[in-house]
């Protein structure tokens, strides 16, 4: 074959093979996927169930591509299949059971792109009766029985249970249909032995009915515990009490037994043959005194149980103090007694009583009878009584001495004013609770009980009258003594408010001259200490302040001048309120001496106005004299240079003269 017709045969291969890898890389699309379960959803158990998963794909060409189907039940994987056709794909579930039971589904898986169906319900109901046998029917007291319980076709996760005469034995748990167990029937008589079962499931659990009953016969052993007790009639506490435990009917000789004798919980004794024991009877509280004898043999165990009551030769002493309530230093009787006690037995005097502590004790002369001095802080005292060798402790009694008040204080918060609410306060050292009275001019006002540590004693009064008041507190910590605190008197002023106030100016302000001394005088109605204050109109800061027992006070400004022209007012104030006085409008006149001055200034100039005015008239009079003279017999004819004769009178005028008179 030559070169041209291998280069057409390797075209024609590489034409074949593209047109065969176009050709596989078909198309699809799945578009449902439907779970059906047949013959229908809710079955019986033993029917055959099958799971249809139908599927429609859309494909590019004739033939399909591969389809890999799962079947889920309860999300989890029951069962995986690839298949290359269309069809149907089909899971049987055969001889379904109720541990069947379950939501079910569809998977269709096509290259990686996969579809999941809608979950179905399968519902199997009813469980097959569970078959029990046994090994052996008739059986010895104490000797093991093996049972086995079968749940027949079923399959799961099972609990089962069995019983006898219908109390539970033994439960067994696991995945197989069956299980056995071992276990002892103790008493003899007939034993009717049954079982039953459980299917657990991811959702519930299903019980199933009880089994056959499969009946066992028990032969009892003739052993029997036989439990003595001597004295057998009435028992006073202190008696001796001789105790047996044994057994009898006993007949074999190869085997052994073992005796068990116990009171309550309290193993006594223990041994192969008869137990005997000793003891002295001591009573219990309420309750008589239980004794059990068991014997023991071949995993059996039998026992009989006796219970006496003992009679209390005398009860436990109390321990008591009178006078309940005790001081420190005081004197107490403390008395120990046992109320009751067995007139069988023993009289009252038999009882001999001690006490706890008993050092240096003043005798009372009377039988647990003690007299006590309070120690001066707390103390636990007990006592015991003792007859025919029985002794009995009391409980502790704890005495806690109280201790008198004292250190008592009185005390008021604030100021008192009159009409005002004011508040007293009371204090003491002592034991509680306190007992606090309050007392104004001795008349009692109230009471007040303190409870708590470090808290006084608040009272609330109001006084209506001025003057000197007097409190006085009492205070009492004792409900059988008269013995009370006393505070000292209490004095207090009462402070009453301000009210009428004046400001008095001397000299009147209308009557004020420059030099004088000006006076303000201020006064009110009330109760000192009072403090004064004056101030100039337009400045906060005062003037002059005093304080003072009395009710009124002066500032004085000395000398006054015209600067000190302005409007005065003072303040007053007590503890109890302020007050204001009314504005005074002081206006400060000119001094007499400069009115006088300035007069007399005014006198002199006008003088000597009026002499300059004089010789300025006098000099004008001396200069038109002079003036005429110089013109005499010369008159003007209406012409310049003319002149006319001037009348002799005239002429002779120089020499007349008139004193100027002014």
């Amino acid at each position: 074959m030559g070169l041209p017709q291998r280069f057409i045969l390797v075209l024609l291969s590489i034409y074949l093979y593209s047109a065969s890898v176009v050709n596989t890389q078909q198309e699809f699309k799945i578009q449902s996927v439907k779970l059906i379960i047949e013959p229908r959803n809710d079955v019986t158990a033993g029917t055959n169930v099958t799971l249809r998963c139908q599927a429609t794909v859309s494909t590019s060409t004739e033939k399909g591509p591969i389809r890999e189907y799962t079947i889920l039940k309860n999300d989890k994987i029951v069962y995986t299949k690839t298949i290359g056709s269309s069809e149907d794909f089909v899971y049987q579930l055969h001889n379904a059971r109720v541990f069947s039971t379950g939501l079910y589904q569809c998977k269709l898986d096509i290259q990686g792109d996969t579809k999941l169906s809608k979950a179905q319900r399968l519902n199997v109901q009813g469980l097959s009766q569970p078959v029990l046998h046994l090994e052996m029917n008739v059986v010895n007291e104490g000797e093991e029985v093996q049972a086995t319980c079968i749940a027949p076709g079923e399959i799961g996760s099972f609990i089962f249970f069995f019983f006898d005469n219908d109390e539970q034995m033994s439960r067994v748990e696991g995945l197989s249909n069956q299980a056995k167990t071992t276990f002892r029937l103790s008493s003899g008589g007939i034993h009717k032995i049954h079982c039953s079962y459980k299917i657990r499931t991811a959702e519930d659990t299903f019980p199933s009915t009880k089994s056959n009953n499969v009946t066992v016969s028990v032969k009892e052993l003739s052993i029997t515990p036989v439990l003595k007790i001597s004295p057998d009639s009435t028992i006073y506490e202190g008696d001796h009490l001789n105790i047996s435990c044994s057994a009898q009917n006993f007949h074999s000789s190869s085997e052994g037994y073992k005796l068990f004798l116990s009171q309550g919980t309290k193993l006594l004794r223990t041994g192969n043959s008869t137990i005997n024991h000793n003891m002295v009877a001591v009573p219990k509280v309420s309750e008589a005194l239980t004794f059990d004898c068991r014997v023991e043999m071949r995993n059996v165990e039998k026992y009989t149980k006796k219970a006496i009551s003992v009679v209390e030769l005398f009860s436990v002493p109390s321990l008591t103090m009178f006078p309940t309530e005790i001081f420190q230093g005081e004197i107490m009787t403390l008395t120990c007694n046992s109320e009751r006690f067995a007139s069988q037995r023993i009289n009252r005097e038999d009882l001999e009583y001690t006490l706890y502590p008993s050092k240096n004790l003043p005798s009372s002369g009377k039988p647990g009878v003690f007299n006590v001095k309070a120690l001066q802080n707390d103390f636990n005292y007990t006592c015991s009584a003792e007859a025919k060798g029985i002794k009995k402790d009391s409980k502790t009694l704890m005495i806690r001495p109280k201790v008198h008040v004292s250190a008592l204080k009185i005390s008021i918060e604030d100021k008192v004013i009159l009409k005002k609410s004011i508040t007293i306060l009371c204090q003491s050292n002592g034991s509680l609770p306190i007992n606090y009275t309050l007392f104004k001019d001795n008349v009692q006002v109230g009471t007040k009980v303190i409870r708590e540590r470090n808290r006084q004693a608040v009272f609330m009064d109001v006084i209506n009258k001025p003057g000197e008041i007097q409190y006085r507190c009492e205070a009492k910590n004792s409900l059988h003594s008269n013995k009370t605190g006393s505070s000292q008197h209490l004095s207090v002023n009462v402070i009453v408010p301000l009210s009428l106030m004046t400001l008095t100016v001397i000299p009147t302000p209308l009557a004020i001259s420059e030099g004088e001394d000006l006076r303000f005088i201020c006064s009110v109605n009330g109760t000192g200490p009072v403090t004064f204050k004056w101030y100039r109109t337009g400045s906060a800061v005062p003037l002059q302040t005093n304080t003072t027992t009395e009710t009124y006070s002066s500032f004085v400004i000395k000398p006054v001048s015209k600067n000190d022209s302005d409007k005065y007012y003072c303040e007053a104030s007590n503890g109890a309120n302020k007050v204001r006085s009314e504005n005074v409008d002081v206006q400060v006149l000119m001094a007499l001496w400069k009115k006088m001055l300035i007069i007399v200034a005014c006198l002199l100039l006008l003088s000597v106005l009026l002499l300059v005015a004089s010789m300025l008239y006098i000099k004008s009079k001396r200069d038109a004299v002079s003036f005429y003279d110089g013109k005499e017999g010369r008159v003007t004819n209406g012409t310049r240079h003319s002149m006319a004769s001037v009348p002799a009178d005239i002429s002779n005028r120089s020499s007349y003269s008139i004193p100027a008179t002014v």
